[in-house]
């Protein structure tokens, strides 16, 4: 039986991280964000920005906003620079980390499964 994440179907790929919400024992809580992966160079660790429109008041435009986020990258997932991912809040696994990566996403929206 394939565990199931939010709507995010587990790997085929199989790790031995205690950080992995597949294989391991991390609960995903909180808020599920897509965005691009842009550096992959940490050990086990992404940085994903997201981007966003904010209103802007005074001025009643919105501006573009992008937010760069620390994501754990488990073993079984390994995305890489460039990727579309699908990334979940989680308890702080480090300093800056507070979230992990569930899965990368296609062209057509879907969840990828390895």
């Amino acid at each position: 039986m394939q565990k199931e994440i939010l709507g995010v179907k587990a790997p085929k790929k199989k790790c031995n991280d205690k950080n992995c919400p597949f294989h391991g024992n991390i609960k995903v809580r909180g808020r599920l964000l897509v965005g691009i992966v842009k550096s992959a160079k940490a050990k086990k660790t992404v940085t994903v920005i997201i981007k966003r429109k904010k209103l802007v008041p005074k001025y009643e435009r919105y501006k573009d906003v992008t937010t760069k986020i620390h994501a754990h990258n488990p073993e079984c997932i390994s995305a890489k620079e460039g990727d579309v991912v699908i990334i979940g809040e989680t308890r702080p696994i480090s300093k800056t980390k507070n979230f992990v990566v569930l899965g990368i996403k296609n062209e057509t929206g879907q969840s990828k499964n390895k």
